[in-house]
């Protein structure tokens, strides 16, 4: 079984990558508001085909909403699968962005003060995000507002996949590194009162803890935390989704409070808590842009990397 998994796999990354390649394409071929309906209409079909995925989902959205009947499970999945496609969309017509004049047409950005107050503390700044609507747009922006900022990431296992992600991610300014390196050069950007952008809501192989997402024990990453304890950063968390106005609307929400008492693991787990809440929150206010495929909930207690 593993020899016919080894065969089909490159087979499967090949035709995602030249799928990739062609969307990118023909996505400026077509007015945005045509080619994101495209999009969604990918996204319906794949509902529809990728049993696996939806299973997923499907089990995922009942431990976060279990007041949800079957048929509510169902259309949020299905919402979800539209909305991919059309923030998926989005991200790749974005390729072909060159100046701010051109995001400024589909973004509306909110609260642009809130990281304006937290740069003026000169003690370096951490974007927290997370995996909700178009959410690479924001590493665009934030490098063409000159930000700069470096963007800590998961690479793909497709390196010519993972190359066009980071190429983009590279393309005005921001610089891409992988998650758990280059510990020294981030610290280092952060003392200088730089910036880096950090996602924690995914169970990844990294350094994590185990905190609480929609009520039950989730390990996540904690270099959030151990980047605001070590440097005395401010965490400034942000995020994106699509709005029923057809525009991607970006938020810089208030500066979360670090905790810094001493304890490293107390300091820890009540950071990343803390951090997590934010992300719960914004999820709860916008299910269907989330990623439910995602196994939030796989690591077990015991299984987490300390």
């Amino acid at each position: 079984m593993s020899g016919i998994k080894n065969f089909i796999r490159p087979i499967r990354y090949a035709l995602v990558y030249w799928l990739v390649r062609f969307l990118i394409a023909i996505s400026n071929a077509l007015p945005r508001k045509i080619w994101l309906k495209v999009c969604g209409a990918l996204g319906w079909v794949a509902y529809h085909v990728a049993s696996q995925t939806r299973k997923l989902m499907h089990t995922h959205i009942r431990i976060a909403f279990p007041e949800l009947k079957d048929e509510e499970v169902k259309t949020l999945a299905k919402r979800n699968f539209v909305m991919l496609g059309k923030n998926t969309g989005e991200i790749l017509r974005a390729t072909s962005i060159r100046t701010l004049e051109d995001m400024e047409k589909f973004l509306v950005i909110h609260d642009y003060e809130n990281f304006e107050a937290a740069k003026a503390q000169n003690r370096g700044v951490i974007f927290l995000t997370c995996h909700i609507g178009a959410f690479d747009l924001q590493v665009t922006y934030m490098s063409l507002k000159g930000m700069r900022p470096l963007i800590i990431g998961t690479p793909l296992k497709d390196q010519r996949l993972n190359d066009l992600l980071w190429k983009q991610r590279n393309a005005h300014g921001a610089i891409a590194v992988e998650r758990g390196k280059e510990m020294f050069r981030l610290l280092k950007e952060l003392k200088s009162g730089g910036s880096l952008a950090i996602l924690i809501d995914q169970d990844t192989k990294v350094k994590s803890r185990f905190v609480n997402f929609f009520g039950r024990p989730a390990a996540t990453p904690v270099g959030a935390a151990t980047f605001a304890i070590k440097t005395g950063a401010v965490i400034v968390p942000t995020f994106i989704h699509l709005g029923e106005d057809g525009m991607q609307h970006m938020r810089f929400m208030p500066a979360i409070e670090t905790t810094i008492s001493g304890d490293e693991e107390t300091d820890l787990i009540e950071n990343t808590q803390r951090y997590t809440d934010f992300i719960e929150e914004q999820v709860r206010k916008h299910p269907e842009q989330w990623v439910w495929m995602h196994e939030r909930w796989k690591t077990q207690p015991g299984q987490e990397i300390r």
